[in-house]
């Protein structure tokens, strides 16, 4: 099937086969007639699946269908919601190139910088507006911005927006639009929550899922890596240099962690920057842009900040720490192997981890390899630690630091607390646990 075959139009198919794309995902094949028709959306899909194209491509289409001169001053008709900048900006530029041969103006708008020049191009022509939660409502206060035209809603990763509270922000933002409206929901998970919200927001709307909840791209190859928390820097330095990794995306869990181990690399020659909420929309676009174009070797992100990060072919994703939360795996190692590409997905994992490493196979229903790195094998005498406030107890020796984040132990110890004074040695604690060991060496 071409995208032509959908009903678009051949300025949009000029622009997407411009950018390489010659035939539809499946999340694209079903959504774009969806969206085209007039209907409401609840669509499931992984990232890397095309969901951007799945909704910026048929939006395009149905407003250039009915655009007025470009020349006349026109109210904002698509509203485009984000959890995070880079994705909004990601969004943004998608629109951008698709609608580069339609006479249709976007523009984006999230915190964390200068609201004046927002302001100064909202006083222009805008058709499609890509926002984040809280800086939209910022302008909704100072009445900069005008939603009452708006004829299409989007909301893209409800999951993570509601994971990361915004629910109240929209709430706000749709009781400002009209009640006529086409409403698009995208999600990689569907949650009580959001059932809920569909079910407030959506009429009638048709389901689109192109992949098994949860599942992770077939095209990832897995691995797990034992080893002690004390180690986990010697031996990710060792694998990036051993094996001439490149553009190699790496997850902790915290921004302090994040900060530390982005220093700690770059001590052992490896160029590496750390991208999160604390540092300046400067900074993060400018260790973004150097990292795409593969001047950077290492990206150290915490969670929130990787959502949006779109690089095509990106080759590796490595969990330093394993989320608290197993949902947070499949989002991480969704970064690679995306649109046809291989990519592998590496996790460091320590023996206070053993029950995050068992609930994110119980999700996936599939079991990680395991790979021992010799002269990396845990120390059988090392007893897990409970994870408290993202802090582990024996933290602070070779390679991790005080501060440096890890997921909690398993047995139900809390999520939150005090962390304790780092053990001395290799860390022991309480709570024994067995080593990551599998059957025939490997199993458990």
């Amino acid at each position: 099937m071409s995208f032509a075959a959908l009903g678009l139009s051949e300025e949009i198919v000029r622009a997407v086969t411009e950018r390489g794309y010659t035939e539809p995902t499946p999340i694209q094949a079903q959504a774009i007639p969806v969206v085209l028709s007039g209907h409401d959306l609840l669509a499931g899909a992984q990232t890397g699946t095309g969901k951007t194209a799945g909704f910026t491509l048929p939006i395009l289409q149905r407003l250039s269908a009915t655009a007025k001169p470009t020349t006349a001053k026109a109210p904002i008709r698509a509203l485009i919601l984000a959890p995070t900048r880079e994705l909004a900006a990601q969004i943004e530029e998608s629109v951008r190139e698709y609608g580069k041969y339609l006479k249709l103006h976007s523009m984006m708008m999230f915190g964390g910088v200068n609201i004046n020049p927002q302001i100064q191009k909202l006083r222009g022509r805008v058709d499609i507006l890509v926002a984040t939660p809280g800086r939209l409502l910022d302008h909704v206060q100072q009445r900069t911005v005008d939603l009452s035209h708006i004829e299409i809603l989007v909301l893209d990763e409800a999951d993570r927006m509601l994971d990361m509270g915004f629910i109240r922000d929209i709430k706000k933002i749709l009781a400002l639009l009209p009640k006529q409206r086409q409403n698009l929901l995208f999600s990689a998970t569907f949650s009580a929550e959001i059932k809920l919200l569909a079910d407030g927001l959506l009429n009638k709307p048709a389901l689109v899922e192109v992949a098994r909840q949860n599942a992770t791209a077939e095209l990832i190859t897995q691995r797990v890596y034992p080893v002690d928390r004390e180690r986990k820097r010697e031996l990710l330095t060792h694998l990036i240099k051993e094996h001439n990794w490149h553009q190699v995306l790496v997850f902790t869990r915290t921004k302090h962690g994040a900060n530390r181990l982005a220093e700690q690399l770059g001590k052992d020659g490896i160029p590496a920057l750390a991208i999160h909420g604390n540092k300046s929309q400067a900074a993060r676009t400018r260790a973004l842009a150097e990292f795409k174009s593969g001047e950077l070797q290492v990206l150290v992100a915490t969670d929130i900040a990787a959502r949006g990060i779109d690089i095509i072919e990106l080759p590796h994703v490595v969990n330093y720490e394993l989320p608290n939360v197993p949902e947070d795996y499949v989002h991480r190692i969704g970064r690679t192997g995306r649109a046809g590409s291989e990519g592998e997905a590496s996790s460091l994992v320590c023996i206070d981890e053993r029950k995050l490493l068992n609930d994110i196979e119980r999700l996936t229903r599939s079991e990680v390899p395991v790979v021992q790195v010799p002269g990396f094998e845990p120390d059988p005498r090392i007893k897990a630690e409970p994870i408290l406030n993202g802090q582990n107890r024996g933290q602070g020796g070779r390679g991790q630091g005080r501060g440096q984040s890890a997921p909690r132990a398993g047995g139900g110890q809390p999520r939150s607390g005090t962390g304790g004074k780092p053990a001395g040695g290799h860390g022991a604690g309480r709570g024994a646990a067995p080593v990551l060991h599998r059957s025939g060496g490997r199993g458990r």
